[in-house]
This record gives structure tokens, C-alpha cells and sequence, in this order.
């Protein structure tokens, strides 16, 4: 594959969005945040996340989720952060096919068959449908379908509806309109954060011969809410090739979890179960729209395998964090190896 270099039109882009975005007050207190976590200098530590920024493509969070004020610039040169990533969506993506991952009912429609549970489309004529389907499974979730990072994402008790008609009505006015059967984690996923679908984000590409290469893997654990992303009080741990955790879970925010809160489970012990299987379902959903070939893939395993939760455009960040693992290089190597930038 040809190597390809990347838009500095795009850095330019970002760097304009940034400074027409800029929240001194956020980036104040994500810099003393960190000068405080690793002993360095609050004004040290301002200046270098505005250098990073505006001239490395580093995220404001990115800069403190990563570790990157103990880094030496030769380190920080091997991750992955959030305004690359973008620029490789961006790049790589064909936008005319990306609306399946937008929506969560299309993309439903288009990979149903790895889904792995049942799901229903709410419309105005059919509450009855609901109801049958939560006399099916009387514990089911309600999605918003464009939203991101489990915002718009709610779990219902059929027992507790008395009037179906009028809460159909009410999903429909807060355009809850796709209800999926809640999934049953592996033993294993329950065992450790238990409550939580705790889903493992796969990233890959489609490189030029339609080959699927996965470029990077980590696990989410939830805190029994109904996502188990950061606003739910989620954390992660990226993972190994064989997928062992790289060491220590830890959230967007710097935060460190050497075990689980809830269940004292030490996170750097965890191997993902079922990993040939993880692969081989994910080999066959980045081909089903091949057009999209950088995709951020959650799925959930099951006690009877691994399905298909989500695909996120825009694959986002699930990096190395050095305090956590102790490994000071991320995964940008691997990104440029299979994408050939």
C-alpha cells in the first residue's frame, strides 16, 4: 500500500474549531488537575497542553487521560489522539455510506442478523407491539437513535407501566423509538461489573484489498447503570493483541481503577473471553459496509459468543495510559502500518 500523507488542511480546520471553542476555565482546571497528578508545574503544564494542541493534534483530554506531561515527545509521538482520529474518519470514510452508523434503527436494519437480540421500531400505531414485546422481555432499553457516548439510553421495567397506550405515547415524545432486548453478558463480564452490558470497542480498517485488520481493543466496565460509558460512571482498560489488559482501568478523566468499585476485581487480571470468536464477528461486520473502513465496533459477549451492540464513526480514542499500564508508547504504529498514512 502506498504510503499517504494527512491534510494539513484538516489541522488547520481543528486548530480554528479549537480556538473558537476555547474554555479557558475547562483547560485551567484539566492542566492543574494533571500538574497535580504527576508533580509538575500548573503553568509548565498549561503552556505544553496549548503547544500539544495547536501543534501535535493533542486533545485537551487526550493530553490528560494519556499522561502525556510525563512523556517525552519521542513517546508521545505513538498515540492515537482524538483530532487524528478524527482526520482518519475523515480521510478514510466514505460519507456517503456513514448515515447506517449515525442512526442506531438503520444500523440495526443493516446488521441485524450479528445483533443477537430482538428489537422493535416504536411508530404512532403500534403500542400493542410494545406491549407484546415487553411481556417478552420484561426488562428492555429504549434508545434515542442519534446519539453518542450513552446519552439517550434508558432501561424500563414492564412491570412498573400501567398504560401502555399513554407510555408508548411518552417514548415516542421523547424519541426513545428503538427498544432492544437487554443482553446477558458472559459469566465472566457479570462476574466482575456486574448490572451493565460491559461492552469491548474493536477498532479496525478495511485496508485496500479488503483485508480487515484490528488496529486496537479495549474493555468497558459499567458501575450497573444502563451504558457503561463515562457518564454512567464508566471506566476502561485498553488490551493486548491476545487480549489481556494492558493493566489498570481508568476513565476519561484521569482517574485510576486498579479494581472494580463494586466488586474488588482487579482489573489488570482481566482476559476477554472468547477472543476467536470476538475476531471472527468482527472480521465479518467491517465487511458488510466496506465503503466505511475505520470503525469503532462495541460488541458484548454472550455465554453463547460475542454480538453486535453499535459501530461508531468516528472511532474515537481507547489509548494507552501510561500510569496504568506502564507501557509508554500507544498505538499509532499500528494504525500506520494498516492504514498506510
Amino acid at each position: 500500500m502506498a504510503s499517504r500523507g494527512l491534510s494539513p488542511l484538516h489541522r488547520i480546520q481543528v486548530l480554528f474549531e479549537r480556538a473558537r471553542g476555547f474554555d479557558y476555565a475547562s483547560v485551567t482546571e484539566r492542566a492543574r488537575f494533571t500538574a497535580g497528578v504527576h508533580g509538575k508545574s500548573y503553568p509548565i503544564v498549561f503552556v505544553d497542553m496549548l503547544w500539544s494542541a495547536a501543534r501535535h493534534r493533542v486533545g485537551f483530554n487526550d493530553y490528560v487521560e494519556f499522561d502525556f506531561a510525563i512523556l517525552t515527545r519521542a513517546e508521545r509521538a505513538t498515540w492515537v489522539t482524538s483530532p487524528l482520529a478524527l482526520e482518519l474518519s475523515n480521510r478514510y470514510d466514505d460519507l456517503a455510506h456513514v448515515h447506517s452508523f449515525h442512526h442506531k434503527v438503520e444500523f440495526n436494519r443493516v446488521f441485524d442478523r450479528f445483533l443477537g437480540r430482538e428489537w422493535l421500531e416504536l411508530t404512532p400505531a403500534n403500542a400493542a407491539e410494545l406491549e407484546a414485546f415487553a411481556m417478552r422481555h420484561p426488562v428492555f432499553i429504549a434508545k434515542v437513535p442519534v446519539s453518542k457516548s450513552g446519552a439517550g439510553v434508558r432501561r424500563y421495567v414492564a412491570s412498573e407501566v400501567a398504560d401502555w397506550s399513554a407510555f408508548h405515547a411518552e417514548l415516542i415524545a421523547k424519541d426513545e423509538l428503538l427498544i432492544e432486548e437487554c443482553i446477558r453478558q458472559h459469566d465472566d463480564l457479570e462476574a466482575i461489573a456486574p448490572g451493565t452490558a460491559n461492552t469491548t470497542r474493536v477498532t479496525t480498517f478495511v485496508t485496500d484489498d479488503g483485508s480487515v485488520k484490528i488496529i486496537n481493543m479495549a474493555q468497558k466496565f459499567g458501575r450497573g447503570q444502563v451504558s457503561d460509558q463515562a457518564a454512567f460512571g464508566g471506566f476502561y482498560t485498553a488490551l493486548h493483541e491476545d487480549g489481556r489488559a494492558m493493566g489498570m482501568g481508568y476513565s476519561t478523566t484521569g482517574l485510576l481503577y486498579e479494581t472494580h468499585p463494586d466488586t474488588g476485581y482487579r482489573i489488570s487480571d482481566f482476559t476477554l473471553p472468547m477472543l476467536d470468536e470476538v475476531r471472527a464477528l468482527i472480521t465479518e461486520v467491517a465487511q458488510v459496509v466496506p465503503q466505511v473502513r475505520y470503525v469503532g465496533w462495541d460488541v458484548v459477549v454472550t455465554p453463547t459468543g460475542p454480538v453486535l451492540v453499535e459501530g461508531n464513526w468516528g472511532a474515537g480514542v481507547f489509548e494507552n495510559k501510561p500510569t496504568a499500564s506502564g507501557i509508554r508508547h500507544g498505538h499509532l504504529p499500528r494504525y500506520r502500518a494498516a492504514m498506510g498514512f
